[in-house]
């Protein structure tokens, strides 16, 4: 196997279905996607409200990536895009089957620590054996919003769920992660240790980012 395995994690239960709706609620969630705050306690809760095994998650055309990136929060830094991937909403879910609604929610969440130092290109037919399903980009950003302690240093992840198709039919190279940043280069110093939202090419491995997934996604 590609790089050196580590033990895979979910970083413990997530919050409440009920507490996760609080929380997209605080964070002005509901009103960027157009969707009343009201519907989505409602959700939560005829999804079982108690259920602490499932991520509460806004359809990615309600919600995109560039508006819940800033809602990220680490050491009371804000979330960011890199900026060179001002296109970063147009990287979309590739052979992924969503729920046809405005609310889902995603289950079996798991951070893939144990394909850090794989590629991409490793990592997804590895997954799809495994029966799991990669994260998107809007999902991952979701799990961190509801669980900042997922985005650890040196034990971050991939979200290779979303891709970019180019108008030849093929694929876009980079492959969408979240990271902490170092506060390097065009990032800025005034953004170190700030939740990042990049990218990483299709091919290249990092010892420090996992690939994460999920065992599947529901609606009510």
């Amino acid at each position: 196997m590609p790089g050196t395995a580590s033990t895979s994690t979910t970083v413990g239960p997530l919050p409440s279905l009920t507490a996760q709706a609080e929380r997209l609620s605080e964070l002005g969630v509901p009103e960027l996607a157009g969707i009343p705050a009201d519907e989505v306690r409602a959700f939560a809760e005829g999804a079982g409200g108690d259920r602490t095994d499932a991520l509460l998650v806004v359809h990615p055309d309600r919600a995109p990536a560039s508006a819940l990136a800033p809602l990220l929060r680490r050491d009371g830094k804000p979330g960011f895009v890199v900026v060179d991937m001002p296109d970063v909403d147009r990287f979309a879910p590739v052979d992924i089957g969503l729920p046809e609604a405005s609310l889902y929610l995603v289950t079996g969440i798991d951070r893939g620590d144990d394909k850090a130092d794989w590629s991409p290109e490793e990592a997804l037919p590895a997954l799809t054996e495994e029966d799991r399903s990669p994260l998107l980009l809007t999902e991952g950003i979701h799990w961190v919003l509801q669980q900042p302690e997922a985005l650890e240093r040196n034990r971050c992840f991939m979200t290779i769920g979303s891709r970019l198709r180019k108008a030849n039919g093929g694929f876009d190279a980079r492959t969408p992660a979240i990271w902490i940043s170092n506060g390097t280069g065009r990032d800025g110093r005034e953004r170190r240790n700030a939740p990042k939202v990049g990218w990483c090419w299709w091919g290249n491995r990092h010892t420090w980012l996992g690939f994460a997934s999920a065992t599947g996604r529901e609606s009510v």
